[in-house]
């Protein structure tokens, strides 16, 4: 975002001296150093004209402020604010369940926002090379589709094939793997503390168990339906992603509609920032987990992991999960690989722990600090948070809120503490 408006401190400047005149007061909170306005450029008309007139609706407003004395808060009616408290806490609690009786619908939609957000760049960049909106969207939207369509198309045979590789050779595998020299030289090492030998026979019945395997049958019946929905899901995602993405700008100029006038600049600036931010977060993650999977898709296969293409798309997933998905890719590929040989699982996890390095310190950097700039202490408790509460969706939109929420403090409540 460019300062458009008013001017920064430099460090050896002396602040001015603040009287009790509120438009003096607030003319240093809009010129404040952490304060980033808008960049008219990157407005559609009518939101540029909307927030001029918001520009100088505030001004017109600190004026009239400054005239005007401040009242003292005086209850009159104890009755009648004991009425109004309650009466809030009962209508919150209400609102508060049928939030909660429609917690699904809001994951589609917050997910289809997600999304049309990290597309809108992309739209945006071919407005600004003469494409019109409308067949802009036509094609980022079109692509979009299509390159799911492609790997869905690619992936989901190799992934049934493995899934039913897996399935004929697991009871193979569990079988043969007191014979594996790893599992022989584990057992010797510390067979005297662990029995393995036990825990191998109860494996093995478990999987030449008729009756259990009935039930991994209705388990992965259980699995298909749920794929089903899940499709179903991601049909609903992309029709309100297509929707959010054709009447973004709406929506936005709606919303900046219901804040009052005088106000509405600073919501203006704060919003085209955490959009712009959300935006760019979303094209950076999903650049790092492609290269994640691709790279460790090759790996694998060059040494050998057992489906690679499956622990490659459970991968992909992971990487999308902030701070902590390259740690739990390396667990699972390490304990994949760990069925090949100890050796596999050494050298995959090797790989993997100088791909976190090379990611942390060169793609990262180059791809996210220039979008996001959240501290990693919380970037852990965001996530933790959001995947406590929305699960995957909340861990891949904690971060882009964190930043949201380090936006507001620094150029709404920061400037007015250092005033005080």
């Amino acid at each position: 975002m460019v300062k458009i408006f008013g001017r920064r401190w430099s460090s050896g400047a002396t602040k001015p001296t603040l009287s009790d005149n509120a438009a003096a007061k607030e003319a240093y909170l809009d010129s404040h150093p952490e304060v980033v306005h808008a960049d008219l450029e990157q407005l559609d008309s009518e939101t540029r004209e909307m927030y001029r007139d918001a520009r100088e609706a505030a001004v017109d407003a600190r004026e009239e402020r400054a005239k005007t004395h401040t009242r003292d808060f005086v209850v009159r009616s104890p009755f009648q604010l004991g009425f109004t408290v309650t009466l809030g806490v009962l209508v919150a609690l209400l609102v508060g369940s049928i939030i909660g009786q429609l917690s699904t619908i809001i994951m589609y939609v917050a997910a289809a926002l997600f999304i049309a957000l990290g597309l809108d760049p992309v739209v945006r960049m071919l407005e600004r090379r003469g494409i019109k909106r409308p067949l802009g969207i036509g094609i980022v939207f079109g692509g979009f589709v299509l390159v799911i369509g492609g790997l869905l198309g690619i992936i989901i045979p190799m992934i049934a094939n493995q899934i039913t590789l897996l399935v004929r050779s697991a009871p193979a595998l569990v079988q043969d793997l007191n014979n594996q020299p790893w599992f022989i030289d584990l057992n010797s090492r510390f067979g005297e503390f662990v029995d393995f030998d036990g825990l191998l026979r109860m494996g093995q019945d478990f999987v030449g168990d008729p009756e259990n395997l009935a039930q991994m049958a209705g388990g992965v019946w259980q699995a298909g339906i749920g794929i089903a929905n899940g499709l179903t899901a991601g049909l609903i995602v992309l029709i309100l992603t297509l929707y959010f993405l054709a009447s973004l700008r709406s929506v936005k100029r709606a919303f900046y509609s219901l804040v009052p006038r005088s106000g509405r600049a600073k919501v203006i600036d704060i919003t085209e920032q955490v959009t712009k931010s959300v935006g760019g977060y979303v094209n950076g993650m999903v650049v790092l987990a492609f290269t994640n999977a691709v790279l460790g898709f090759i790996m694998m296969t060059i040494v050998g992991v057992p489906f690679a293409g499956l622990v490659a798309v459970g991968v992909f997933f992971l990487a999308l999960i902030p701070l902590i998905g390259s740690v739990l890719a390396t667990v699972l590929v390490s304990i994949v690989a760990l069925f090949d040989s100890p050796m596999t699982a050494i050298i995959a996890a090797v790989y993997y722990l100088i791909y976190m390095q090379i990611e942390s310190y060169l793609l990262t950097p180059r791809i996210m600090n220039r979008v996001v700039s959240v501290p990693g202490s919380l970037v852990v408790i965001g996530a933790l948070a959001g995947g406590t509460l929305l699960g995957l969706l909340g861990a891949l939109i904690s971060i882009p809120v964190t930043a949201m929420v380090l936006m507001i403090i620094k150029q709404v409540w920061m400037p007015r503490q250092e005033m005080r």
